[in-house]
Formats: structure tokens, C-alpha cells, sequence
């Protein structure tokens, strides 16, 4: 029982912070692109939208040696494979005909990484960049940190790999430096990074320490929750410059960085969360079969831990919030309906700003509309409780109604697994 619960509770957190919490992630060349208005040095990287584009981009680079490299939201892109058979998501070539071909496998295909899972993503665009060779490789990043409850500069001397596994195995090799938020790194501070790096020259670490300063100006400048560099490198002629790109935004900041929210590309997400959002539904797809439709963060956490529990899984976190309409409930029941591994849907709901009645409404008219055939439990407490329950009842539909949690929890799980 209690492994159980650990699970559920670890799911349920983890849930409710990805459903509080979303990131906004931008592709690398849009990335790149940022960076360099910020005075921060890259190779010079052009996307192109189709195979004819990437010849033309590179013809126009003036140079042989060129690295093509599939624009998807994902980890892992070099040792990733497409859905066509084409393997790696990154790749060397020395000719624009070259260049085309790579880039046709590419564009339209999807590709499968580590971080995408079996359905993979879509490419719609590469970016080609110069070839620069690192004579050695860093990581950067600026960060949130829980601990002084402020940013700070992560780096290590031991780029172009996995940081987790670098940090298990050497936690000496992470450089942590607290940034004060209103006056930035000072140069003195970057210095002082950049000499523990041991970047070869003075000229490398004051280069360095000039990327350390202005990555952390457009994190403060454009809300970002994260930048991430890895690599950043020393070239073999001398350069210090930054790889490759991991830029993250913080959602609440969406109403002052248009500019940066233009840049979302919805095909990289779920269509069901990208519909969910439009909706004001908080909306994250998970592995189970019990959809779930629940008002709050906390409920949704205490209804997960309850399915797992009594032997279920959940299949969404759904969060209608407090203001849903009988139209809103029945979007989400759309969305819980879309996925055909929902054998059963248990909706909870708390009534305190929302009304039970309201999602009664919401519930039968869906049930209606929908020709619903899968199960449905529901279980309603608080304000206009009465009313619902009778709304139900009168209804005539298949919709079991609960008073108790637990009893309402395993019913769902039961008829799931029917």
C-alpha cells in the first residue's frame, strides 16, 4: 500500500507542477537568433523551410563544410531516427546537394528521441550552421534556484554530454555562482567563472566572462526560466562561442514578450493540450485509462492519489478550475474523449467558487451531445450539491453518482478495467 501511495503522490505532484507551471521552448535557430541580439556569439546559422531552401542557404554559405540539423522540441536529436528510417537528427555535410538531400529526409518526417517518445515530433524546418571545431567544450546555464531563492550561473568544464550524469558522478565539476537579480553578474564575478573554467587564454576568459554577463540580461530581460548552453566551446582558432541552445520562457510573462511568444510552434505540442489551452483548460495527457475531470490543483492531487490507490491509473490531469460554464465542461469531456485509451471518466468536484449545478449542466449536456458510451462516476460536494445531484437523477442518463471518495474512486477504477 504504501509504495503505492508514494507513487501516486510522486505522480500527482509532478503532474500539478507541469499543469501550474508551463514553459514556453523555442526551436535552436530561433534561439540563435536571440542570443545574437544579444551581442552572444554563435556559428552563423541560417534555417531553411524545405530541401530547395537548404540548397539555396547553403550555396549562399560560401563554405564546404556545413552541419544540418533537424529543428525539433526535443533532446537526444543527433542519436534520434526518423519515422522514414533516416537515422540522426543532426548531420555533416560538404556540399548544397548534399545539404537538399539530408534536408528532404528531414522536413515532413517525425522524429523519435529519448525525450519524444514512440510518436516522435515533426520537423517542419533545419537549420544549417558553420562547422567550428572545439578544441574543448562547456556547459552554461542560467537558472532559478531553490536554494537562494534566486538565479544563478551553472557551469562545468565537462560540456557536450549529459549534466545529470556529470553531476552524479562529479558534483566538483559544477561551478555554481548566485547572480544578484537587479544588478547582474559583475565582471569580476564572470572572471572569476571563466578562470575556473580554465579557458586557455585571457583573451577566451574575458570573452567568456562577456557571454556569462549578457546571457543573464536576457534572462532577466525576457523572463526566461531557463538558458542553457551545451555546448559552449573554445575553438581551435581561439573563439569562444555557443554551440547549441536550450532558451525556456516563463508563461505568466506571455502579455510583455509577444515578441517571444510569437515564436510558439504549436506543432511540437499535443493537439489536445494546444486545444485545452484555447479553452482555459489546464490539460496534461498521462499514461492511464481513468480520465479524470477534477476543479482545482490540490483536488486533482488528493483524486490521483486515490485512483492509484485502489489499482488505477489516471489517464489525464484536468483541471477546470473555478470558473468553468456547462461549454467548458463539455470541451473537456471532448479532449478526455479524444484519447482512446480512457476505458472510464470519474469527475470530482469540489463546489466552493464553482457550482455543482453548473457542472451537472455541463455533464448531461455533454452526455447528450456526445452519444458518451464510456462509464461515468461522478461525485459532487458543495454549493448548489442538491440541485446537481437532482439535475442528475432527473436526467435519466447512466451516470453514477457518489458521496464518498473513495467509493466514487474505485467505482472508476472498476468499470476501467471491465
Amino acid at each position: 500500500m504504501f509504495p503505492r501511495l508514494m507513487r501516486a503522490r510522486s505522480l500527482a505532484r509532478a503532474t500539478v507542477s507541469a499543469g501550474q507551471k508551463r514553459f514556453l521552448s523555442i526551436h535552436e535557430y530561433q534561439s540563435v537568433k536571440l542570443l545574437n541580439s544579444y551581442g552572444i556569439p554563435t556559428p552563423k546559422s541560417v534555417p531553411a523551410m524545405s530541401p530547395e531552401e537548404a540548397f539555396q542557404v547553403a550555396q549562399n554559405f560560401g563554405k564546404e563544410n556545413l552541419v544540418v540539423k533537424a529543428q525539433v522540441l526535443a533532446g537526444g536529436r543527433g542519436k534520434g531516427k526518423f519515422d522514414n528510417g533516416f537515422q540522426g537528427g543532426v548531420h555533416m555535410v560538404s556540399s548544397p546537394a548534399e545539404a537538399k538531400e539530408v534536408a528532404s529526409k528531414m522536413i515532413g518526417a517525425k522524429l523519435i528521441t529519448k525525450q519524444t517518445g514512440a510518436a516522435g515530433r515533426i520537423c517542419n524546418a533545419v537549420m544549417l550552421a558553420e562547422r567550428r571545431q572545439p578544441s574543448h567544450e562547456y556547459y552554461v546555464a542560467v537558472l532559478n534556484d531553490r536554494v537562494t531563492q534566486g538565479p544563478v550561473l551553472v557551469a562545468s568544464n565537462q560540456g557536450g554530454m549529459n549534466i545529470e550524469e556529470v553531476a552524479a558522478k562529479d558534483p566538483s565539476a559544477i561551478i555554481t555562482a548566485p547572480i544578484n537579480f537587479d544588478t547582474g553578474l559583475t565582471k569580476k564575478q564572470a572572471l572569476g567563472v571563466a578562470k575556473k573554467l580554465a579557458f586557455k587564454t585571457e583573451k577566451a576568459q574575458d570573452e567568456a566572462a562577456d557571454i556569462f554577463i549578457n546571457l543573464y540580461k536576457l534572462y532577466k530581460d525576457k523572463d526566461a526560466t531557463q538558458i542553457e548552453i551545451n555546448p559552449m566551446a573554445e575553438t581551435t582558432d581561439g573563439a569562444v562561442l555557443c554551440m547549441d541552445a536550450k532558451l525556456g520562457f516563463d508563461d505568466n510573462a506571455s502579455f510583455r514578450q509577444q515578441d517571444v511568444f510569437a515564436l510558439r510552434d504549436t506543432t511540437q505540442e499535443d493537439p489536445a493540450e494546444v486545444e485545452a489551452a484555447k479553452a482555459d483548460l489546464n490539460f496534461i495527457k498521462l499514461d492511464g485509462n481513468v480520465g479524470c475531470l477534477v476543479n482545482g490543483a490540490g483536488l486533482a492531487m488528493a483524486t490521483m492519489d486515490v485512483l492509484a490507490l485502489h489499482g488505477g491509473n489516471p489517464a489525464n490531469f484536468l483541471d477546470v478550475g473555478g470558473g468553468a460554464t456547462p461549454d467548458t465542461v463539455k470541451k473537456a469531456f471532448e479532449l478526455l474523449l479524444s484519447d482512446p485509451k480512457v476505458k472510464s471518466i470519474f469527475i470530482n468536484i469540489f463546489g466552493g467558487i464553482m457550482r455543482c449545478d453548473y457542472i451537472a449542466e455541463g455533464v448531461i449536456k455533454a452526455t447528450k451531445e456526445l452519444a458518451l458510451t464510456v462509464p461515468l462516476v461522478v461525485r459532487l460536494k458543495g454549493t448548489k450539491e442538491v440541485e446537481a445531484k437532482q439535475m442528475i437523477k432527473e436526467s435519466g442518463l447512466k451516470i453514477e453518482a457518489f458521496d464518498g471518495l473513495d467509493e466514487a474512486a474505485d467505482r472508476a477504477v472498476v468499470l476501467a478495467s471491465a
